[in-house]
C-alpha cells in the first residue's frame, strides 16, 4: 500500500491559512502568489469559478503556459506552467512550487467534504501551499496542522440587513437565491412579467451555458439574477443585494436550514470590491431573526468543529481489503469518517457479482475498478442504475483494454438533438458530463482526444441550446433593453414604419395610430407601462411632426367610420360625442398627452373644420330647411318636424297639419325638396346610403351613444342596397327610421320602397271590376282589394309570411277566399267602343258588325274578352247609348256561364275544378290617412258629383255573401263594407249574387241586349235620388257622362 497522507509533523511546512468572509480578496491574493513561482496550481471548488480563474491566468501568463483540468474538461498545453483544477480533479503526481485550495471550509460537507479534507491535510507545494477558507475553520486547522501560519483579512465592504420585500419590489443588481430548480423557475417567471427578465443559474448547468447566463446579467441586459447555492461559491458578480427566497435545503441526505456561515457565504456576493451590500428575503422565506442578522452583518459564527474524512492510504491488493480500508476511522480529533458516497455504494453493488470479481484479483484490476467507480452520477439515478453503468465500463477495460468506439459513439451521439424544453436539454447536457468524464480518462478509450473533442461539441451545442431556452423563456428581451436605455437617461433610437409600427433601439414596442400609440398587444401590464414610457419619450417629435402635417391635409383623406371614429390615412385621430345641437356634435381628440399646446390647437381646428363641411356636405338641404325664410306658419312647422326626424319623417305624426295645409304652403314645402308619400314626408335627396349612415350617427349620439348595437349592422346593410332587412329585437327602431327604413313588423323596409310598393298597390285597389272600363292592373281583386304580385314582393324583397308582416303593419287585412280574384266581368276599354249614331231613348242598344265579332269555332282574345264582358256586365241606368258593342247570340252561347275574366275557353270547357283559394288583402278602415285605404274618394275631393243611390246596386258583390239585416248608411258618409252587404252597404237579402252563374240561377232563358229594361223601368224613382258619394260606380257615371259629349 503506497502511503498517500502526510504525517501532522510535516503538513505546516510551507503552509499558510487565509482565512476570512467573502470579499477580501482571497482568491486574487492566490492568483498573484501563484505567478510569482514558477510553478503552480490552484483547486477550486466549481468547475464555472475553475474557468472563471482559467481565463484571468490566461490573461496575465498567456494560454500556452496554462492548463486547465476539470472532470469533464481537459485543456492542457505542452509543458504547461500553472494549473487550474476542481479540487477532485488536482492532480496528485505533480512536483509544484506553489499549491493553492480554495473554499476549505467545504471539508465540512457531507457530500464532498473528504476530498477537502485530504486535500487540505495531504495536498503542498513544494515552495508555497495556501489554505483559503472562512474564519470558521481557524480552530481545526490550527489543530490538524500544528504550526500552521494564519492570516485573517477583514471585508472591503460593509454588509447590512435591508429586511423583507416582495420580489416585485427588489432593488435592481439583485441575486434572489433558491435551492431548487422549481423555485429558481417560478421566480425568474415572475420577474420576467414584472421586471423584463432574470438571468438563471444553476448547478447542474455546463460552464458554458452558466457563463452564458452570467454574462447576461454582467452586461446589464437584466437586471436580476436568480441562482441556487452555488452562486456563493468564489463567483465573482456586480450584485447589491442578495434576497433569500428560501432558507432550507436538501444536501443530499435531509432537508435542514441553513447555517448561518451558510448564509454568510451566499448574502457575501452583495457588496464586492469596495461598494457596500445587502441581504434580505423575499417570497416565502421567513424573517430573519436578529440573532442571525447580527452575526451575518458582523461576520460572527461558530467554528467548525469537525471536517469529513476518508482513508486516503487505500490497499488495492483485494476487493475485500480495498472495502476494508474504505471503511478505516480516523485516529485524530476534528475528523469524522465520512458518510458512504456514490463511488464507494457502486463499488459495493459490483463487488457482490461474480465476474467483477472474477476480474478483480489482482492489484491493478482492483486499482482500476476503483478509478472506474470515480465516475460521477450526473445523470442523478439510482445506485443499482449507476453501478451498472461503471460495470459495463469495467468489463470493456477489463476485456478489450478500452471502451468500444462504436458503443461510446452510439451512446454519446444519442444525445447530439437540441430539441425539447429547459429539462430535456439539462438531461443530455448531465449525460453528455458523464460521457465527457469518460473520455478525458487518458487511457480509456483508443483516442481520447478525438472523444473529448466530440463531447465537447455535443456539450457546447446543448448548452446553447439550453442558453436560449433559458433565455427565451425567463427574459423579455424587449423589455430588459428599453429599461436600461431609459436608465441611462440618453435620445432613444426610434423608427417608425409607413404602417405606424414603432421599433425602438431595435425592439418593437406597438404600433402609433394617429396621435395615440398602442402598445404592443402581446405585453403584459407591467410590460406596456415600459413600452409607454419608451414611447413617450422617442415618439415626442414624431407626434408634432404629424401634428404640422395633419393640419393641411386635405378633406379626402379623413373618413368617418360607422362608429363615429375619424380616421386620417387610416389611423383614429378623433371620435364623436353627444353635442348640444344635433348638427353639431364635440370631438374627441385620440392623442396621447405628448400632443399639447399648439399642436393640439391646430388638430383640433382641422378636425371641427372638416367635420362642419362634412355634415353640410351630407346633410345641407337639412340644414337649409331648418333656416328657411320661404316656410312660414304650418309648413315651417312640419318642416322643423322633418329636420328633427333627420329627413324622414311618418306622415301619421303630422296627419293633421298635413290635411291643413293649403296649396301654397304644399308648393313651398315641394319646393325645399320635401315628397308627400303615402307613409312619410322625406326628402329623397338624402335617401342615399351616406346621409342616411350619418344621419344614423347622429340619432344615436343623442339616443344611447355609439356603442349601442345595430350601428355598425345598419350601415353595412344600407351600403348594401337591400330593400328590405330582418329585423333586430335588440336595435331601436329609431335607428332604422334614422337610415332610411321603417319597421314593418319582423322587416324593416326602406321608405322609398314603402311609397314605391304603394304606387303598385293603389291603381288595384282604385280599379272596381265590372265597373272600370279597360285591363285590370296587375293585383287588382273584387271590391276594394287586391292580390300580391311578383313586382310587389320582389320590390321589397321578400314573400310569404314576411311579405304579410308589411301589409299588416300597414294597415291591410287580408281574406283568404276562392279564387279567382276577379269574380265579375270586365267592361272593354273605352277606346275599343264602335262609335254609332245616338239612338233614342228607349230604343234597342245597335248591334256589333259582323264583321267585328269572332267565329264560334276559333274566338281569339280580344273578342273573347269583348264577349265576357258585354255578356255580363249591364250599362249604367238610364243610358241611352250603349257602352260596348253587343255580342252575338251565336258567340255568347259558346261561352258557358262559368266562364270568368281570364279565364280561357279551353278550361271553361273542361268540368269544374275545386276553387283555388286566393289572399285578397283590403285596407283596414282605421287606416285611412298616409296610404290609399279610400282611393275611390279621391274623386269627391275634387269635386265629383256622387253616383245615385241606384246606380250604387250595380257594382260587384262579394262572393258568398248572406243577409245581414243592417241598416242604410248615411248619404254623407261611406259606409264600411261588411260581410253580407254589397257596395253601397244595403242589406242584399233575397238578392242572388251578380257574377258568373247567375244566368244558371235566373228564371227563364237568359236574356240579351233589352235583358236589362225592368230593371231600369223600376229604377225610375231611385234614379231621382242622389247618388252615393262614396259609390264605387263614380267612375262610371264619369266615363258615360264623356261617351256621351264625345257623340254629341
Amino acid at each position: 500500500m503506497t502511503r498517500r497522507s502526510l504525517p501532522p509533523q510535516v503538513r505546516a511546512r510551507g503552509v499558510t491559512a487565509v482565512l476570512g468572509p467573502t470579499n477580501t480578496g482571497k482568491t486574487h491574493l492566490a492568483i498573484e502568489r501563484m505567478l510569482g513561482h514558477e510553478t503552480g496550481m490552484i483547486g477550486l471548488p466549481l468547475r464555472l469559478l475553475a474557468r472563471e480563474v482559467y481565463q484571468r491566468v490566461v490573461e496575465k501568463a498567456g494560454a500556452h503556459n496554462v492548463a486547465l483540468v476539470t472532470g469533464e474538461e481537459k485543456i492542457k498545453p505542452d509543458r504547461p506552467r500553472y494549473w487550474i483544477s476542481t479540487v477532485e480533479a488536482m492532480p496528485r503526481d505533480l512536483d509544484l512550487a506553489f499549491v493553492a485550495v480554495d473554499e476549505i471550509q467545504l471539508a465540512a460537507d457531507l457530500d464532498r467534504g473528504h476530498v477537502f479534507t485530504d486535500r487540505l491535510l495531504n495536498q503542498r507545494g513544494r515552495d508555497e501551499t495556501l489554505l483559503i477558507g472562512s474564519n470558521t475553520m481557524r480552530p481545526l486547522i490550527e489543530a490538524l496542522i500544528p504550526g500552521v501560519h494564519v492570516v485573517t483579512r477583514p471585508r472591503l465592504s460593509q454588509l447590512s440587513f435591508a429586511g423583507e420585500k416582495k420580489v416585485s419590489r427588489l432593488p435592481r443588481r439583485t441575486a434572489i437565491v433558491a435551492f431548487s430548480a422549481e423555485e429558481v423557475y417560478a421566480i425568474a417567471e415572475l420577474i420576467r412579467r414584472q421586471r423584463g427578465g432574470a438571468a438563471v443559474v444553476l448547478g447542474a448547468l455546463s460552464p458554458r451555458t452558466r457563463n452564458a447566463q452570467v454574462e447576461l446579467y454582467q452586461s446589464g441586459d437584466v437586471e436580476y439574477l436568480v441562482a441556487t447555492d452555488a452562486v456563493g461559491m468564489g463567483l465573482n458578480l456586480d450584485v447589491d443585494h442578495v434576497a433569500f427566497a428560501a432558507d432550507r435545503k436538501y444536501d443530499g441526505f435531509r432537508f435542514r436550514k441553513l447555517y448561518p456561515a451558510e448564509l454568510a457565504q451566499i448574502a457575501g456576493r452583495a457588496g464586492r470590491h469596495m461598494r457596500d451590500g445587502t441581504f434580505g428575503t423575499a417570497g416565502r422565506c421567513p424573517p430573519f431573526d436578529a440573532e442571525t442578522v447580527e452575526a451575518l452583518e458582523n461576520h460572527t459564527f461558530d467554528p467548525v468543529r469537525i471536517v469529513q474524512w476518508r482513508n486516503p492510504d487505500l490497499d488495492f491488493s483485494s476487493l475485500g481489503r480495498l472495502r476494508d480500508s474504505l471503511s478505516e476511522q480516523p485516529r485524530e480529533h476534528g475528523l469524522v469518517r465520512a458518510p458512504m458516497g456514490e463511488d464507494v455504494a457502486a463499488l459495493e453493488v459490483l463487488a457482490r457479482e461474480d465476474d467483477i470479481k472474477a476480474f478483480g484479483r489482482s492489484k491493478v484490476a482492483v486499482e482500476r475498478l476503483w478509478q472506474v467507480c470515480q465516475v460521477p452520477d450526473y445523470r442523478k439515478v439510482s445506485p443499482q442504475t449507476h453501478a451498472d453503468l461503471v460495470g459495463q465500463l469495467y468489463r470493456f477495460l477489463m476485456k478489450d483494454g478500452s471502451v468500444p468506439a462504436d458503443w461510446f459513439s452510439r451512446h454519446l451521439l444519442a444525445m447530439d438533438r437540441t430539441d425539447g424544453d429547459i429539462d430535456t436539454l439539462s438531461n443530455r447536457i448531465a449525460q453528455v458530463r458523464t460521457w465527457s468524464f469518460v473520455a478525458n480518462r487518458p487511457d480509456w478509450l483508443k483516442d481520447p482526444e478525438h472523444w473529448q473533442g466530440v463531447a465537447r461539441q455535443v456539450e457546447d451545442k446543448l448548452s446553447d441550446a439550453l442558453h436560449e431556452r433559458l433565455a427565451q423563456r425567463f427574459i423579455d428581451r424587449r423589455t430588459s433593453v428599453l429599461m436600461r436605455r431609459l436608465r441611462e437617461n440618453t435620445m432613444l433610437d426610434a423608427e417608425i414604419t409607413t404602417t405606424g409600427d414603432v421599433t425602438v433601439e431595435g425592439q418593437h414596442i406597438g404600433h402609433l395610430h394617429g396621435f395615440h400609440f398602442v402598445p404592443d398587444p402581446q405585453a403584459d401590464t407591467a410590460e406596456a407601462k415600459t413600452l409607454r414610457n419608451a414611447a413617450s419619450k422617442a415618439l415626442a417629435g414624431e407626434i408634432e411632426a404629424r401634428a404640422d402635417r395633419f393640419a393641411e391635409t386635405p378633406d379626402t383623406l379623413l373618413v368617418l367610420s360607422n362608429d363615429g371614429t375619424i380616421r386620417w390615412m387610416g389611423d383614429p385621430v378623433a371620435r364623436l360625442e353627444p353635442g348640444d345641437k344635433l348638427f353639431e356634435p364635440r370631438l374627441r381628440v385620440l392623442s396621447d398627452e405628448q400632443l399639447t399646446g399648439p399642436a393640439r390647437d391646430k388638430v383640433d381646428g382641422r378636425l371641427r373644420a372638416w367635420l362642419k363641411a362634412y355634415v353640410v356636405r351630407l346633410l345641407g338641404p337639412l340644414m337649409e330647411l331648418e333656416h328657411s325664410q320661404e316656410l312660414t306658419g304650418l309648413a315651417r312647422g312640419i318642416a322643423f318636424q322633418i329636420v328633427e326626424a333627420l329627413g324622414v319623417l311618418e306622415r301619421a305624426k303630422v296627419l293633421n297639419e298635413v290635411r291643413s295645409l293649403d296649396q301654397e304652403a304644399r308648393a313651398a314645402l315641394r319646393k325645399a325638396g320635401i315628397r308627400f308619400g303615402a307613409y312619410h314626408l322625406y326628402l329623397p335627396a338624402l335617401l342615399k346610403p351616406a346621409p342616411r349612415i350619418l344621419a344614423a350617427q347622429l340619432w344615436a349620439l343623442q339616443n344611447g351613444g355609439l356603442d349601442q348595437k345595430g350601428i355598425d349592422e345598419i350601415a353595412h346593410l344600407a351600403q348594401s342596397g337591400r330593400t328590405s332587412i330582418p329585423v333586430d329585437k335588440e336595435i331601436a327602431a329609431g335607428l332604422y327610421r334614422a337610415a332610411g327604413f321603417r319597421v314593418c313588423g319582423d322587416r324593416a323596409v326602406r321608405v322609398d320602397i314603402l311609397e314605391r310598393l304603394a304606387d303598385l298597390i293603389r291603381p288595384a285597389i282604385a280599379y272596381r271590376p265590372g265597373v272600370t272600363p279597360g285591363e285590370p292592373p296587375a293585383g287588382a281583386a273584387d271590391g276594394e282589394g287586391f292580390v300580391p304580385t311578383v313586382a310587389m314582393t320582389s320590390l321589397v324583397g321578400c314573400a310569404g309570411e314576411d311579405f304579410a308582416t308589411i301589409l299588416k303593419s300597414l294597415g291591410y287585412v287580408m281574406e283568404r277566399r276562392p279564387g279567382p280574384a276577379i269574380t265579375v266581368p270586365l267592361v272593354p276599354a273605352p277606346q275599343a267602343v264602335v262609335a254609332v249614331p245616338a239612338a233614342g231613348e228607349g230604343e234597342p242598344v245597335a248591334e256589333m258588325p259582323a264583321e267585328a265579332s269572332t267565329g264560334v269555332g276559333q274566338p281569339t282574345e280580344v273578342a273573347l274578352e269583348s264577349v265576357e264582358a258585354s255578356a255580363f256586365v249591364p250599362p249604367p241606368e238610364g243610358s241611352e247609348t250603349a257602352e260596348a258593342p253587343a255580342v252575338p247570340e251565336d258567340a255568347s252561347a259558346e261561352i258557358p256561364a262559368g266562364v270568368t275574366a281570364g279565364a280561357s275557353p279551353e278550361a271553361s270547357l273542361e268540368a269544374p275544378a275545386e276553387p283555388e283559394m286566393v289572399e285578397v288583402w283590403r285596407q283596414h278602415r282605421r287606416h285611412h290617412e298616409g296610404g290609399h285605404a279610400r282611393q275611390g274618394r279621391g274623386r269627391q275631393e275634387r269635386g265629383e258629383r256622387r253616383p245615385r243611390q241606384g246606380e250604387q246596386r250595380q257594382g260587384e258583390q262579394r262572393h258568398g255573401e248572406q243577409p245581414s239585416g243592417e241598416r242604410p248608411p248615411r248619404p254623407d258618409r261611406r259606409p264600411e263594407r261588411r260581410e253580407g252587404s254589397g257596395e253601397g252597404g244595403r242589406p242584399q237579402q233575397g238578392r242572388h249574387p251578380r257574377g258568373p252563374g247567375r244566368q244558371e240561377e235566373r228564371r227563364g232563358p237568359p236574356r240579351h241586349g233589352k235583358g236589362f229594361e225592368p230593371r231600369r223601368d223600376a229604377g225610375q224613382e231611385r234614379r231621382e235620388r242622389q247618388p252615393d258619394p262614396d259609390s264605387p260606380f263614380a267612375k262610371l257615371m264619369a266615363l258615360k257622362a264623356q261617351l256621351e259629349d264625345s257623340k254629341k
